[in-house]
């Protein structure tokens, strides 16, 4: 098994904290990625005689708490897991490195609380949704940030082509053919504003149509959020063993599920995502040696539409991509504000203000080394402005 980019920086970074003397821990945000990350970690790790353990939610209540006593006396080097690593009841015997993949799908207090189960832990976190690099100065501006902007070795650059309904037959078709020659593709339903149920029936009703009518004659199944932890990694399993030839789903895919012979990404309603979104989603083909393809159907004829489909069209790099999506939908929406405890920006826009933003984030820094309580005379009006801002979501 290679494992490239982010994964084998986690993986060295594991080995170090391990051989120096600590446990590390890495919180993924599927039971899917993490089970991935399992299987990653102890084919490399294990041969150096480093125990690496699973937590999620799917586990029996006598196999957790097996794992929560080999954890608390030191017996397990490495646990990989998602938000169960969060509980109470997990308690590490010597917690030196905390990181966490997928960065922007944790809240800062989530991250606080796994942090907290070491004396000061070293914090690697983790993404591969590229972040424009002056919107990261803002997001993660307490950290060193580093970037890995070059495609593993042998990795095919994808073609990406948009479509309206009209072409809808022709990609049908398209999709048929590779099928035929062994592959197997990814269909993905839009989200239908944050409505669970609405998503639900809309990935229940193309998985129908697919299955009786458009591609009756492949193994179809369907894959969303709201099915259990382990019948979700069952068909994933079963799809990165060829077992099923069209996966339909909602995003719940976007994130590091590796299916080398998975050359075909479409995407229904591709108006209705964001360009970092639709790289994510891109990036889950490609990952094998056959030329893979994303096909973006879309409606609507708006010219930011036609825009959001040309950038997807003329480019690969997810970091131009993403200061495109940032400059077309402005910072608000770009990963959902609330996920990170940021607030809106009144009189502030991300991508024009850059550089007055990058000089008050420095003025803010040395204020902090100063005087990190703002309790100083001088800071006062600052702290009752900080407080009436975000209330509970910082400690000063």
């Amino acid at each position: 098994m290679l494992v490239h980019g982010k994964t084998i920086v986690s993986i060295v970074a594991a080995y170090k904290a391990v051989k120096s003397g600590y446990q590390m821990t890495i919180m993924a945000p599927t039971a899917i990625l993490a089970t991935q990350h399992m299987e990653e970690y102890s084919k490399i790790l294990t041969t150096f005689g480093i125990q690496c353990e699973l937590l999620v939610s799917g586990i029996s209540k006598k196999k957790k708490e097996d794992i929560l006593e080999r954890l608390a006396a030191g017996k397990i080097d490495v646990l990989i897991g998602t938000h169960a690593i969060l509980e109470e009841n997990v308690v590490f015997h010597n917690l030196g490195l905390v990181v966490t993949d997928e960065q922007h799908r944790f809240g800062v207090r989530q991250r606080k609380i796994i942090s907290s189960k070491g004396e000061n832990p070293d914090v690697l976190v983790m993404t591969a949704t590229p972040i424009p690099r002056t919107l990261a100065l803002i997001l993660y501006g307490d950290l060193d940030i580093s970037i890995i902007d070059e495609l593993p070795p042998n990795r095919k650059k994808i073609d990406t082509f948009a479509v309206t309904k009209g072409l809808e037959q022709r990609v049908n078709n398209f999709v048929k053919k590779q099928i035929e020659q062994g592959r197997q593709a990814y269909i993905v339903c839009p989200l239908v504003e944050e409505n669970e149920e609405l998503n639900l029936k809309s990935v229940m009703e193309l998985a129908d149509k697919y299955k009786q009518e458009i591609f009756s004659e492949y193994r179809v199944e369907y894959l969303h959020g709201k099915m259990k932890p382990r019948e979700k990694a069952e068909i994933m399993e079963e799809f990165k063993n060829g077992n099923i030839d069209i996966l339909i789903s909602t995003t719940v895919i976007e994130v590091g599920v590796n299916v080398p012979n998975a050359n075909i990404m479409v995407i229904e309603n591709a108006e209705r995502f964001g360009l970092a979104q639709l790289h994510q989603l891109r990036g889950r083909v490609g990952r094998g040696e056959y030329q893979s393809y994303c096909i973006l159907k879309y409606q609507g004829n708006s010219e930011i539409i036609r825009q959001r489909m040309k950038v997807m069209q003329s480019t690969n790099d997810g970091f131009i991509i993403s200061e495109k999506d940032l400059e077309l939908r402005g910072s608000g929406e770009f990963f959902g504000t609330k996920q990170h405890g940021l607030p809106e920006f009144k009189i502030a826009n991300l991508f024009e203000d850059m550089e007055a933003l990058k000089m008050v984030q420095s003025l803010a820094i040395k204020i902090l080394q100063k005087d990190p309580k703002l309790e100083k005379e001088e800071n006062k009006l600052l702290k009752q402005m900080v407080k009436e801002k975000f209330g509970n979501r910082i400690e000063i």
